[in-house]
């Protein structure tokens, strides 16, 4: 009797299969391959497109929220993997609020370090020391387009942070408008900049001495009274801290401060020269007529003013007189003083 026996896989037939499975594998392996470089393409390759597109950013947006603006407007291809780059690169909490311009199909990394720059779209404005709220205001006008009378009137409405202020002086901000260089958003308002300008006052100056006003006898608001009358006097720093000395020492002898500075202020407009008409004009400004302080600022002081204000001289100075290059003679004797600015206006 004959048995049949067990067949065998052909040693063709298993190569045949092993070869198929390879092939197979393979042709996943390509293609998985294939969908994660489309993929990487789409959304770390996009094509940018033409057309600017608008997104405000507003302050507190969360990186998620930041995140669904963008890829609602197409400016970048997913939401979560902005979410997820922003967390591994550390940039939560980074990205500044304000309105960009952005296109299409943008990448991760330009689109974080547009949003970590802040908008670009922003307006400068450069307040140089020595200007008065009016001069301040045609300022503002001409870089932002905010109208001039508006800042004026604006500025006048009180309720700003501004303790040096007293009472009596609460909507005259004269000396607190901070000289810098500033950047707003174009669409920016009176009072918004009014606040930009005196927070920036207060940053610059909260770590200066102002307990030297009890020293000097004055308050800190007089404090920023001297330091605009030396703003609008002094072209060179060194000199500062000397005209301080000599307005302190006049104020100690009761004398009249005779600052043409605060004349200027006084009058319409500012001229070159002053007449001895000009001396008379009848206004609390004018330290010819009047003695002590001015009754407010006659311009913002920069910082080196507000420090000389508050640090003056140890001279016995009462008098200086310009020599015409930009620099002053001081001095302590009458009769000097009378010989210089005699030899000075000579000439």
């Amino acid at each position: 009797m004959h048995t049949k026996a067990g067949r065998r896989s052909h040693p063709r037939n298993s190569f045949v299969r092993r070869r198929r499975a390879l092939i197979i594998t393979l042709c996943a392996v390509i293609a998985l391959s294939a969908l994660a470089v489309v993929l990487v393409a789409h959304y770390f390759f996009p094509t940018r497109g033409d057309i600017p597109i608008k997104v405000t950013i507003e302050e507190g947006d969360s990186a998620a929220n930041i995140a669904e603006k963008l890829h609602r407007e197409g400016v970048i291809t997913s939401a979560g993997i902005f979410r997820a780059l922003a967390w591994i690169q550390g940039k939560q909490g980074k990205f500044k609020p304000g309105i960009y311009t952005f296109f299409t199909g943008m990448r991760y990394g330009e689109v974080f370090d547009m949003l970590e720059a802040g908008p670009q779209n922003r307006v400068r404005l450069t307040l140089p020391e020595g200007l008065t709220v009016s001069q301040t205001a045609r300022r503002v006008e001409e870089a932002m387009g905010l109208s001039a009378e508006e800042f004026r009137r604006t500025a006048a409405e009180g309720g700003y942070d501004c303790p040096f202020i007293p009472p009596e002086n609460a909507g005259n901000l004269e000396g607190f408008l901070f000289p810098k260089t500033y950047e707003f958003q174009p669409e920016t308002r009176a009072r918004e900049v009014v606040e930009t300008l005196l927070a920036q006052f207060r940053a610059e100056t909260s770590a200066l001495d102002w307990e030297r006003t009890r020293v000097l006898g004055i308050t800190p608001y007089q404090a920023v009274i001297v330091a605009s009358l030396i703003e609008r006097e002094v072209v060179l720093d060194a000199e500062r801290p000397l005209v301080a000395a000599v307005v302190y020492n006049r104020l100690r002898k009761d004398m009249l401060l005779q600052i043409d500075a605060t004349v200027q202020y006084a009058l319409p407009e500012w001229k070159e020269a002053l007449t001895y008409e000009d001396l008379k004009v009848p206004s609390p400004y004018n330290t010819y007529l009047n003695k002590g302080l001015p009754p407010a600022p006659i311009c913002s002081p920069g910082l080196a003013s507000i420090k000389a204000a508050l640090e003056p001289a140890e001279v016995d100075y009462l008098f200086y007189v310009a020599t015409g290059d930009g620099s002053h003679f001081f001095t302590a004797d009458y009769n000097e003083f009378l010989r210089v600015k005699k030899e000075v206006q000579g000439k």
